[in-house]
């Protein structure tokens, strides 16, 4: 497991009964999630006196039910600084566990003696794009929605990237690859979390399962001959991470050489030392 464990400004607390307890900067969270079918007691003061809780609505969808929550607010993770703002589908904009990532791609970049083009598909809020650029990359941002890009912009801005080299892209991710290369694009790295779901701006269905490989060999065409690394990221039910290794082991190995491995993304829980598990991601590199 990778495990986002340098963290100052974020905390998993404790987990428990389907919920985190979590800390953002200087608010108390408690969000769902699916991973935590254990019973254990919730002991930690944060359960009874958090600023917000997320709770699920019978019919679908949910709410929060905020105490003292303010609209947004800002949390650090090394030289990067991103908005955090509770979102309707109890988001907040950010997963913590993607760090361990962010510090893979900022080792890559640095490390690479040369200059390094990213490209971030489904980019959502930009932390992957802020934390290549902040490496020294030059970096295509793509995702479908506009409120995202916008959000990212704003986090860029926040950790002093504005004036780095960084296109921002509103477009659905499989046609904008296609015309880059038709145009003859070609980038060093390429990181990608796409979602289980979702539609693009003109109504295009992207279902994780269906659509993965196709994407991913279709993503080979559009990195440079000496390409640098590679990063998926899944969260889909069901996919395991040997599932990634194989899609990618088969496209991108058997292309460029190297070597690919995937993993359980994890964040550390305080209060019974064990790691909470958070999706997987298969990281590829020269």
């Amino acid at each position: 497991m990778w495990l986002a464990d340098k963290w100052k400004d974020f905390e998993l607390i404790d987990c428990s009964r389907g919920e985190k307890l979590e800390r953002w900067g200087g608010e108390i969270l408690v969000r769902p999630d699916p991973q935590a079918i254990w019973d254990t007691p919730r002991e930690h003061p944060g359960w009874q006196r958090h600023s917000a809780r997320y709770t699920r609505s019978s019919s679908g969808g949910g709410s929060w039910e905020k105490h003292r929550l303010p609209e947004s607010w800002q949390i650090s993770y090394g030289e990067l600084v991103f908005n955090v703002k509770p979102m309707n589908f109890k988001h907040t904009g950010l997963f913590p566990e993607q760090s361990a990532n962010w510090d893979f791609i900022s080792d890559k970049i640095r490390g690479a003696g040369r200059p390094v083009s990213v490209l971030n598909l489904f980019a959502y809020t930009g932390a992957a794009t802020a934390a290549a650029a902040a490496a020294g990359a030059s970096v295509c941002h793509v995702d479908a929605a506009k409120g995202m890009v916008s959000w990212a912009r704003e986090n860029a801005r926040a950790s002093g990237l504005s004036e780095k080299p960084i296109r921002w892209i509103i477009d659905d991710c499989v046609k904008f690859v296609e015309r880059e290369i038709r145009r003859g694009k070609r980038y060093d790295a390429l990181i990608m979390d796409p979602p289980s779901y979702g539609r693009g701006p003109s109504g295009e269905i992207w279902k994780f399962e269906d659509n993965i490989f196709p994407f991913v060999k279709l993503c080979a065409d559009v990195l440079s001959d000496d390409p640098c690394f590679v990063i998926i990221n899944s969260y889909t039910t069901g996919i395991s991470p040997s599932a990634l290794t194989y899609i990618g082991e088969t496209v991108f190995t058997k292309r460029f050489g190297g070597r690919g491995i995937s993993e359980e993304l994890g964040i550390p829980v305080t209060v019974s030392g064990l790691a909470l598990p958070c999706g997987a991601s298969y990281r590829w590199e020269k």
